[in-house]
C-alpha cells in the first residue's frame, strides 16, 4: 500500500504540492500573512469589498444577537427558519424567477442539484471547463456524462444530437455551464447555447457564481445583463464571491426547487446554515441590489479599465505561463514585491496552461492598481 510521504514526495516532484497559506487578517483588500508581511490581495474573489464590510460586520452582529448562532437541524427536520425562508423569498424576487432554494456551500449546491435532478437514464454534457463541483455533481448523478470542448457549440450540438438519439422519451437532458469561468474569465455564448438547448429539448443549468453580484442589473448576473434569464431553466450561485459571505443557491420554477427540497442529498442531510448568516446574506443582497451596489460595480471595472486598455471580460485576468514552475516563480517573486497573487496549476486547469489568477475587487485604490501594473512590468510576467 503507497503511504501518504510518497505521494506528498510525488506531489513535490511535480511542484502540485499545495499548502495552506495562513492569513493573520481579515479578508481586505490588503492582508497580513503569519509573520507580519502586509500584502497587496489581488487573489481573493471578494469582488465588491464586502467580507470585511463595516456595515455588513455590524448587521451580522445583531442578527446573531436576533437569531442566535446555529440552526440546530437539517432544514426538513427542524432546521428551516424565518431567516432561511426570507433569504429565498429576496433572492427569487431579485432573480425574477418563481423560487430558490440555498444551501452551506456552492460545492454542496452543485452536487446536490445535479444529482438530484439526473440519475441512470439521464445524460448531463459540460464544458469542459465547468468547476470541478459540477462535473462531481454529474459523476454522482448516474446519468451519462459527456464533455464538450470549452465554448464549442458545434460539439455541444453534436453532443446534444447524441444525447436525443440515445435516451428515451423521459430521460432528462442537462446542458451545465457557467455564465464566466472561473479560471478564464472569459464568458459563455449564453444565447447561442440556449437555443441549441431549446432546439433538442434539454434543460440548461448556468453558474453564475462569478457573475453575481457584479454583472447585469442590480448585480443578477450575465443571463440577466443579456435578457436571457427566463429561458434559463436552473440558475445556481454563491453568497461566497461578490456577497462577501458564504453559501450557495439555486433559482428556478417552483416545481423544480420542491423536487430539490426532496432530492438534493446535500440539502436534505446537511444541517442548516447558522439563522444569522441567511439573515446577513439578505442584507447584503439588499447592498448589491442597490445603489450602493451600483457604486461599488462601477468601482470595480473602473480598477479593471485602468489595468488593462481592453477592459477584461470578467474580474478575472489570467496571465497564462504555461509550466508549474514560471507560474511559482512569478507568485513567488510578486510576493517578495508586496503582492498576493496566486499561481494556479493542475489540476485547478489543464496541464501546460499554469498562470497567475489576478482579481480585481472594489476595495482595490487606483494607487494599488498601478502599483501591480508595475511589479508585472518589473518581473516580465505578462503571460
Amino acid at each position: 500500500m503507497r503511504s501518504p510521504e510518497e505521494e506528498l514526495a510525488d506531489l513535490a516532484k511535480q511542484r502540485l504540492r499545495r499548502e495552506l497559506r495562513h492569513l493573520e487578517s481579515p479578508q481586505s483588500r490588503s492582508v497580513t500573512m503569519r509573520g507580519g508581511a502586509a500584502l497587496l490581495n489581488f487573489s481573493s474573489n471578494d469582488y465588491l469589498g464586502l467580507a470585511n464590510d463595516s456595515e455588513l460586520k455590524t448587521r451580522f452582529a445583531e442578527n446573531i444577537g436576533q437569531h442566535g448562532v446555529g440552526s440546530g437541524a437539517s432544514r426538513l427536520v427542524c432546521g428551516t427558519l424565518g431567516p432561511h425562508l426570507e433569504l429565498e423569498e429576496a433572492l427569487a424576487s431579485l432573480k425574477g424567477v418563481k423560487a430558490a432554494l440555498t444551501f452551506s456551500t456552492g460545492f454542496a449546491t452543485a452536487t446536490g442539484v445535479i444529482s438530484g435532478l439526473c440519475g441512470r437514464g439521464d445524460v448531463v454534457i459540460a464544458d469542459k471547463l465547468s468547476h470541478a463541483s459540477l462535473i462531481d455533481g454529474a459523476k454522482l448523478s448516474g446519468a451519462t456524462l459527456r464533455v464538450f470542448p470549452h465554448n464549442d457549440l458545434g460539439k455541444l450540438e453534436e453532443r446534444l444530437k447524441w444525447a436525443r438519439k440515445n435516451t428515451d422519451n423521459d430521460a432528462r437532458i442537462l446542458v451545465v455551464t457557467e455564465s464566466i469561468f472561473s479560471m478564464d474569465g472569459d464568458h459563455a455564448p449564453l444565447e447561442a447555447i440556449i437555443d441549441l438547448k431549446e432546439r433538442y429539448g434539454a434543460l440548461l443549468l448556468v453558474d453564475e457564481a462569478h457573475a453575481f453580484g457584479i454583472v447585469g442589473p442590480q448585480g443578477r448576473g450575465l443571463g440577466s445583463e443579456l435578457d436571457l434569464d427566463h429561458r434559463i431553466d436552473l440558475q445556481m450561485g454563491t453568497f461566497s464571491k461578490a456577497v462577501g459571505l458564504s453559501g450557495g443557491y439555486v433559482c428556478g420554477s417552483r416545481a423544480w426547487i420542491d423536487l430539490l427540497i426532496n432530492r438534493a442529498r446535500s440539502f436534505i442531510y446537511s444541517t442548516a446554515p447558522a439563522p444569522s448568516l441567511a439573515a446577513t446574506i439578505k442584507d447584503a443582497l439588499e447592498v448589491i441590489s442597490g445603489e450602493r451596489g451600483d457604486d461599488l460595480r462601477r468601482t470595480l471595472w473602473a480598477r479593471l479599465g485602468q489595468f488593462s486598455e481592453e477592459t477584461p471580460a470578467s474580474a478575472i485576468v489570467p496571465l497564462i505561463l504555461g509550466e508549474n514552475e514560471a507560474a511559482l516563480t512569478a507568485s513567488e517573486g510578486l510576493q517578495e514585491k508586496g503582492f498576493l497573487v496566486p499561481a494556479i496549476r493542475y489540476p485547478t486547469v489543464p496541464r501546460g496552461t499554469a498562470r497567475l489568477r489576478i482579481t480585481f475587487s472594489a476595495a482595490h485604490t487606483a494607487e494599488d492598481v498601478d502599483a501591480l501594473k508595475n511589479a508585472l512590468d518589473d518581473s516580465g510576467a505578462t503571460g
